[in-house]
């Protein structure tokens, strides 16, 4: 990959976000975990809502279980993990944990040598100058996406679940991505998909994490839930509040899709 980006070939191959993380030296967050064990993810945030009675039913400790070759193994998350019982005073901590062993720990020995490898060719701070999301669209280019397929394989959910596509907000919705030039709309597919590749075979095949088709899906919020737009990779799946004006809807796209990548939460 060093090598195709030093000589200015494109990678026809798309990673998940967090290894373009890992190369531009970017923190990994919790909301970077769904896209790796969606499984994991969800239970985590289930545990934010316990009380401390229902966090003790649990009887978690700071370990995980992996199993490698039909062996299952236990991996303590820190030093004496095992005889660390989870609590709602230590939960942060726990979740610290298993995220750093998820996205990296799990992985350190193959994540080095890809790292090692690319940054013999392309040294590393030449790529502090771009986002995670730029360094995806500099190795595999922009993507050629015909908005007429990503159009008609589009789902629509929520409060566009009757109306559909005929929806104002909808309406809007796909005249703001014909305004984009070839780099937002490519952002835009980053941000509500993970990742600017699209399918060979077009939208109608477009997959989530777990390997099953999962169309493209804009789900319709009330405006009162959140200001901005809203992504799950996981589903392939924004949720877009119902905005009074097609120029409200557009500066909150915008700065949705281009904020996600500083890292901050813009609400």
């Amino acid at each position: 990959m060093g090598k195709a980006l030093f000589d200015r070939q494109l990678v026809a191959g798309h990673m998940i976000p967090t290894l373009y993380k890992h190369m531009c030296g970017w923190p990994c967050q919790f909301a970077d975990l769904e896209q790796v064990d969606e499984e994991v993810y969800e239970n985590l945030k289930k545990l934010l809502e316990m009380n401390p009675e229902e966090m003790e039913y649990c009887c978690l400790d700071f370990t995980v279980t992996e199993e490698v070759m039909d062996v299952k193994q236990e991996i303590e998350l820190v030093p004496g993990g095992k005889d660390m019982d989870v609590t709602c005073d230590n939960l942060p901590e726990y979740m610290e944990a298993t995220l750093q062993y998820k996205m990296m720990g799990r992985v350190k020995p193959q994540l080095n040598e890809l790292l090692l490898g690319f940054f013999d060719v392309i040294p590393e701070p030449i790529l502090t100058i771009f986002d995670f999301q730029e360094l995806e669209l500099l190795m595999c280019g922009l993507p050629e996406i015909d908005l007429d397929d990503w159009r008609d394989n589009t789902e629509y959910a929520g409060e566009f679940d009757r109306v559909g596509s005929n929806h104002d907000t909808v309406l809007w919705f796909w005249e703001v991505v014909e305004e984009f030039d070839h780099e937002m709309r490519a952002r835009l597919l980053q941000f509500v998909t993970g990742t600017s590749g699209v399918p060979a075979r077009g939208f109608a095949v477009l997959q989530g994490n777990d390997g099953n088709v999962r169309k493209f899906t804009v789900h319709g919020v009330d405006a009162g839930e959140f200001v901005y737009p809203r992504a799950h990779t996981c589903f392939n799946r924004i949720d877009l509040p119902l905005y009074r004006t097609k120029a409200d809807l557009k500066q909150k796209l915008e700065l949705a899709v281009t904020m996600v990548a500083t890292g901050f939460d813009i609400e």
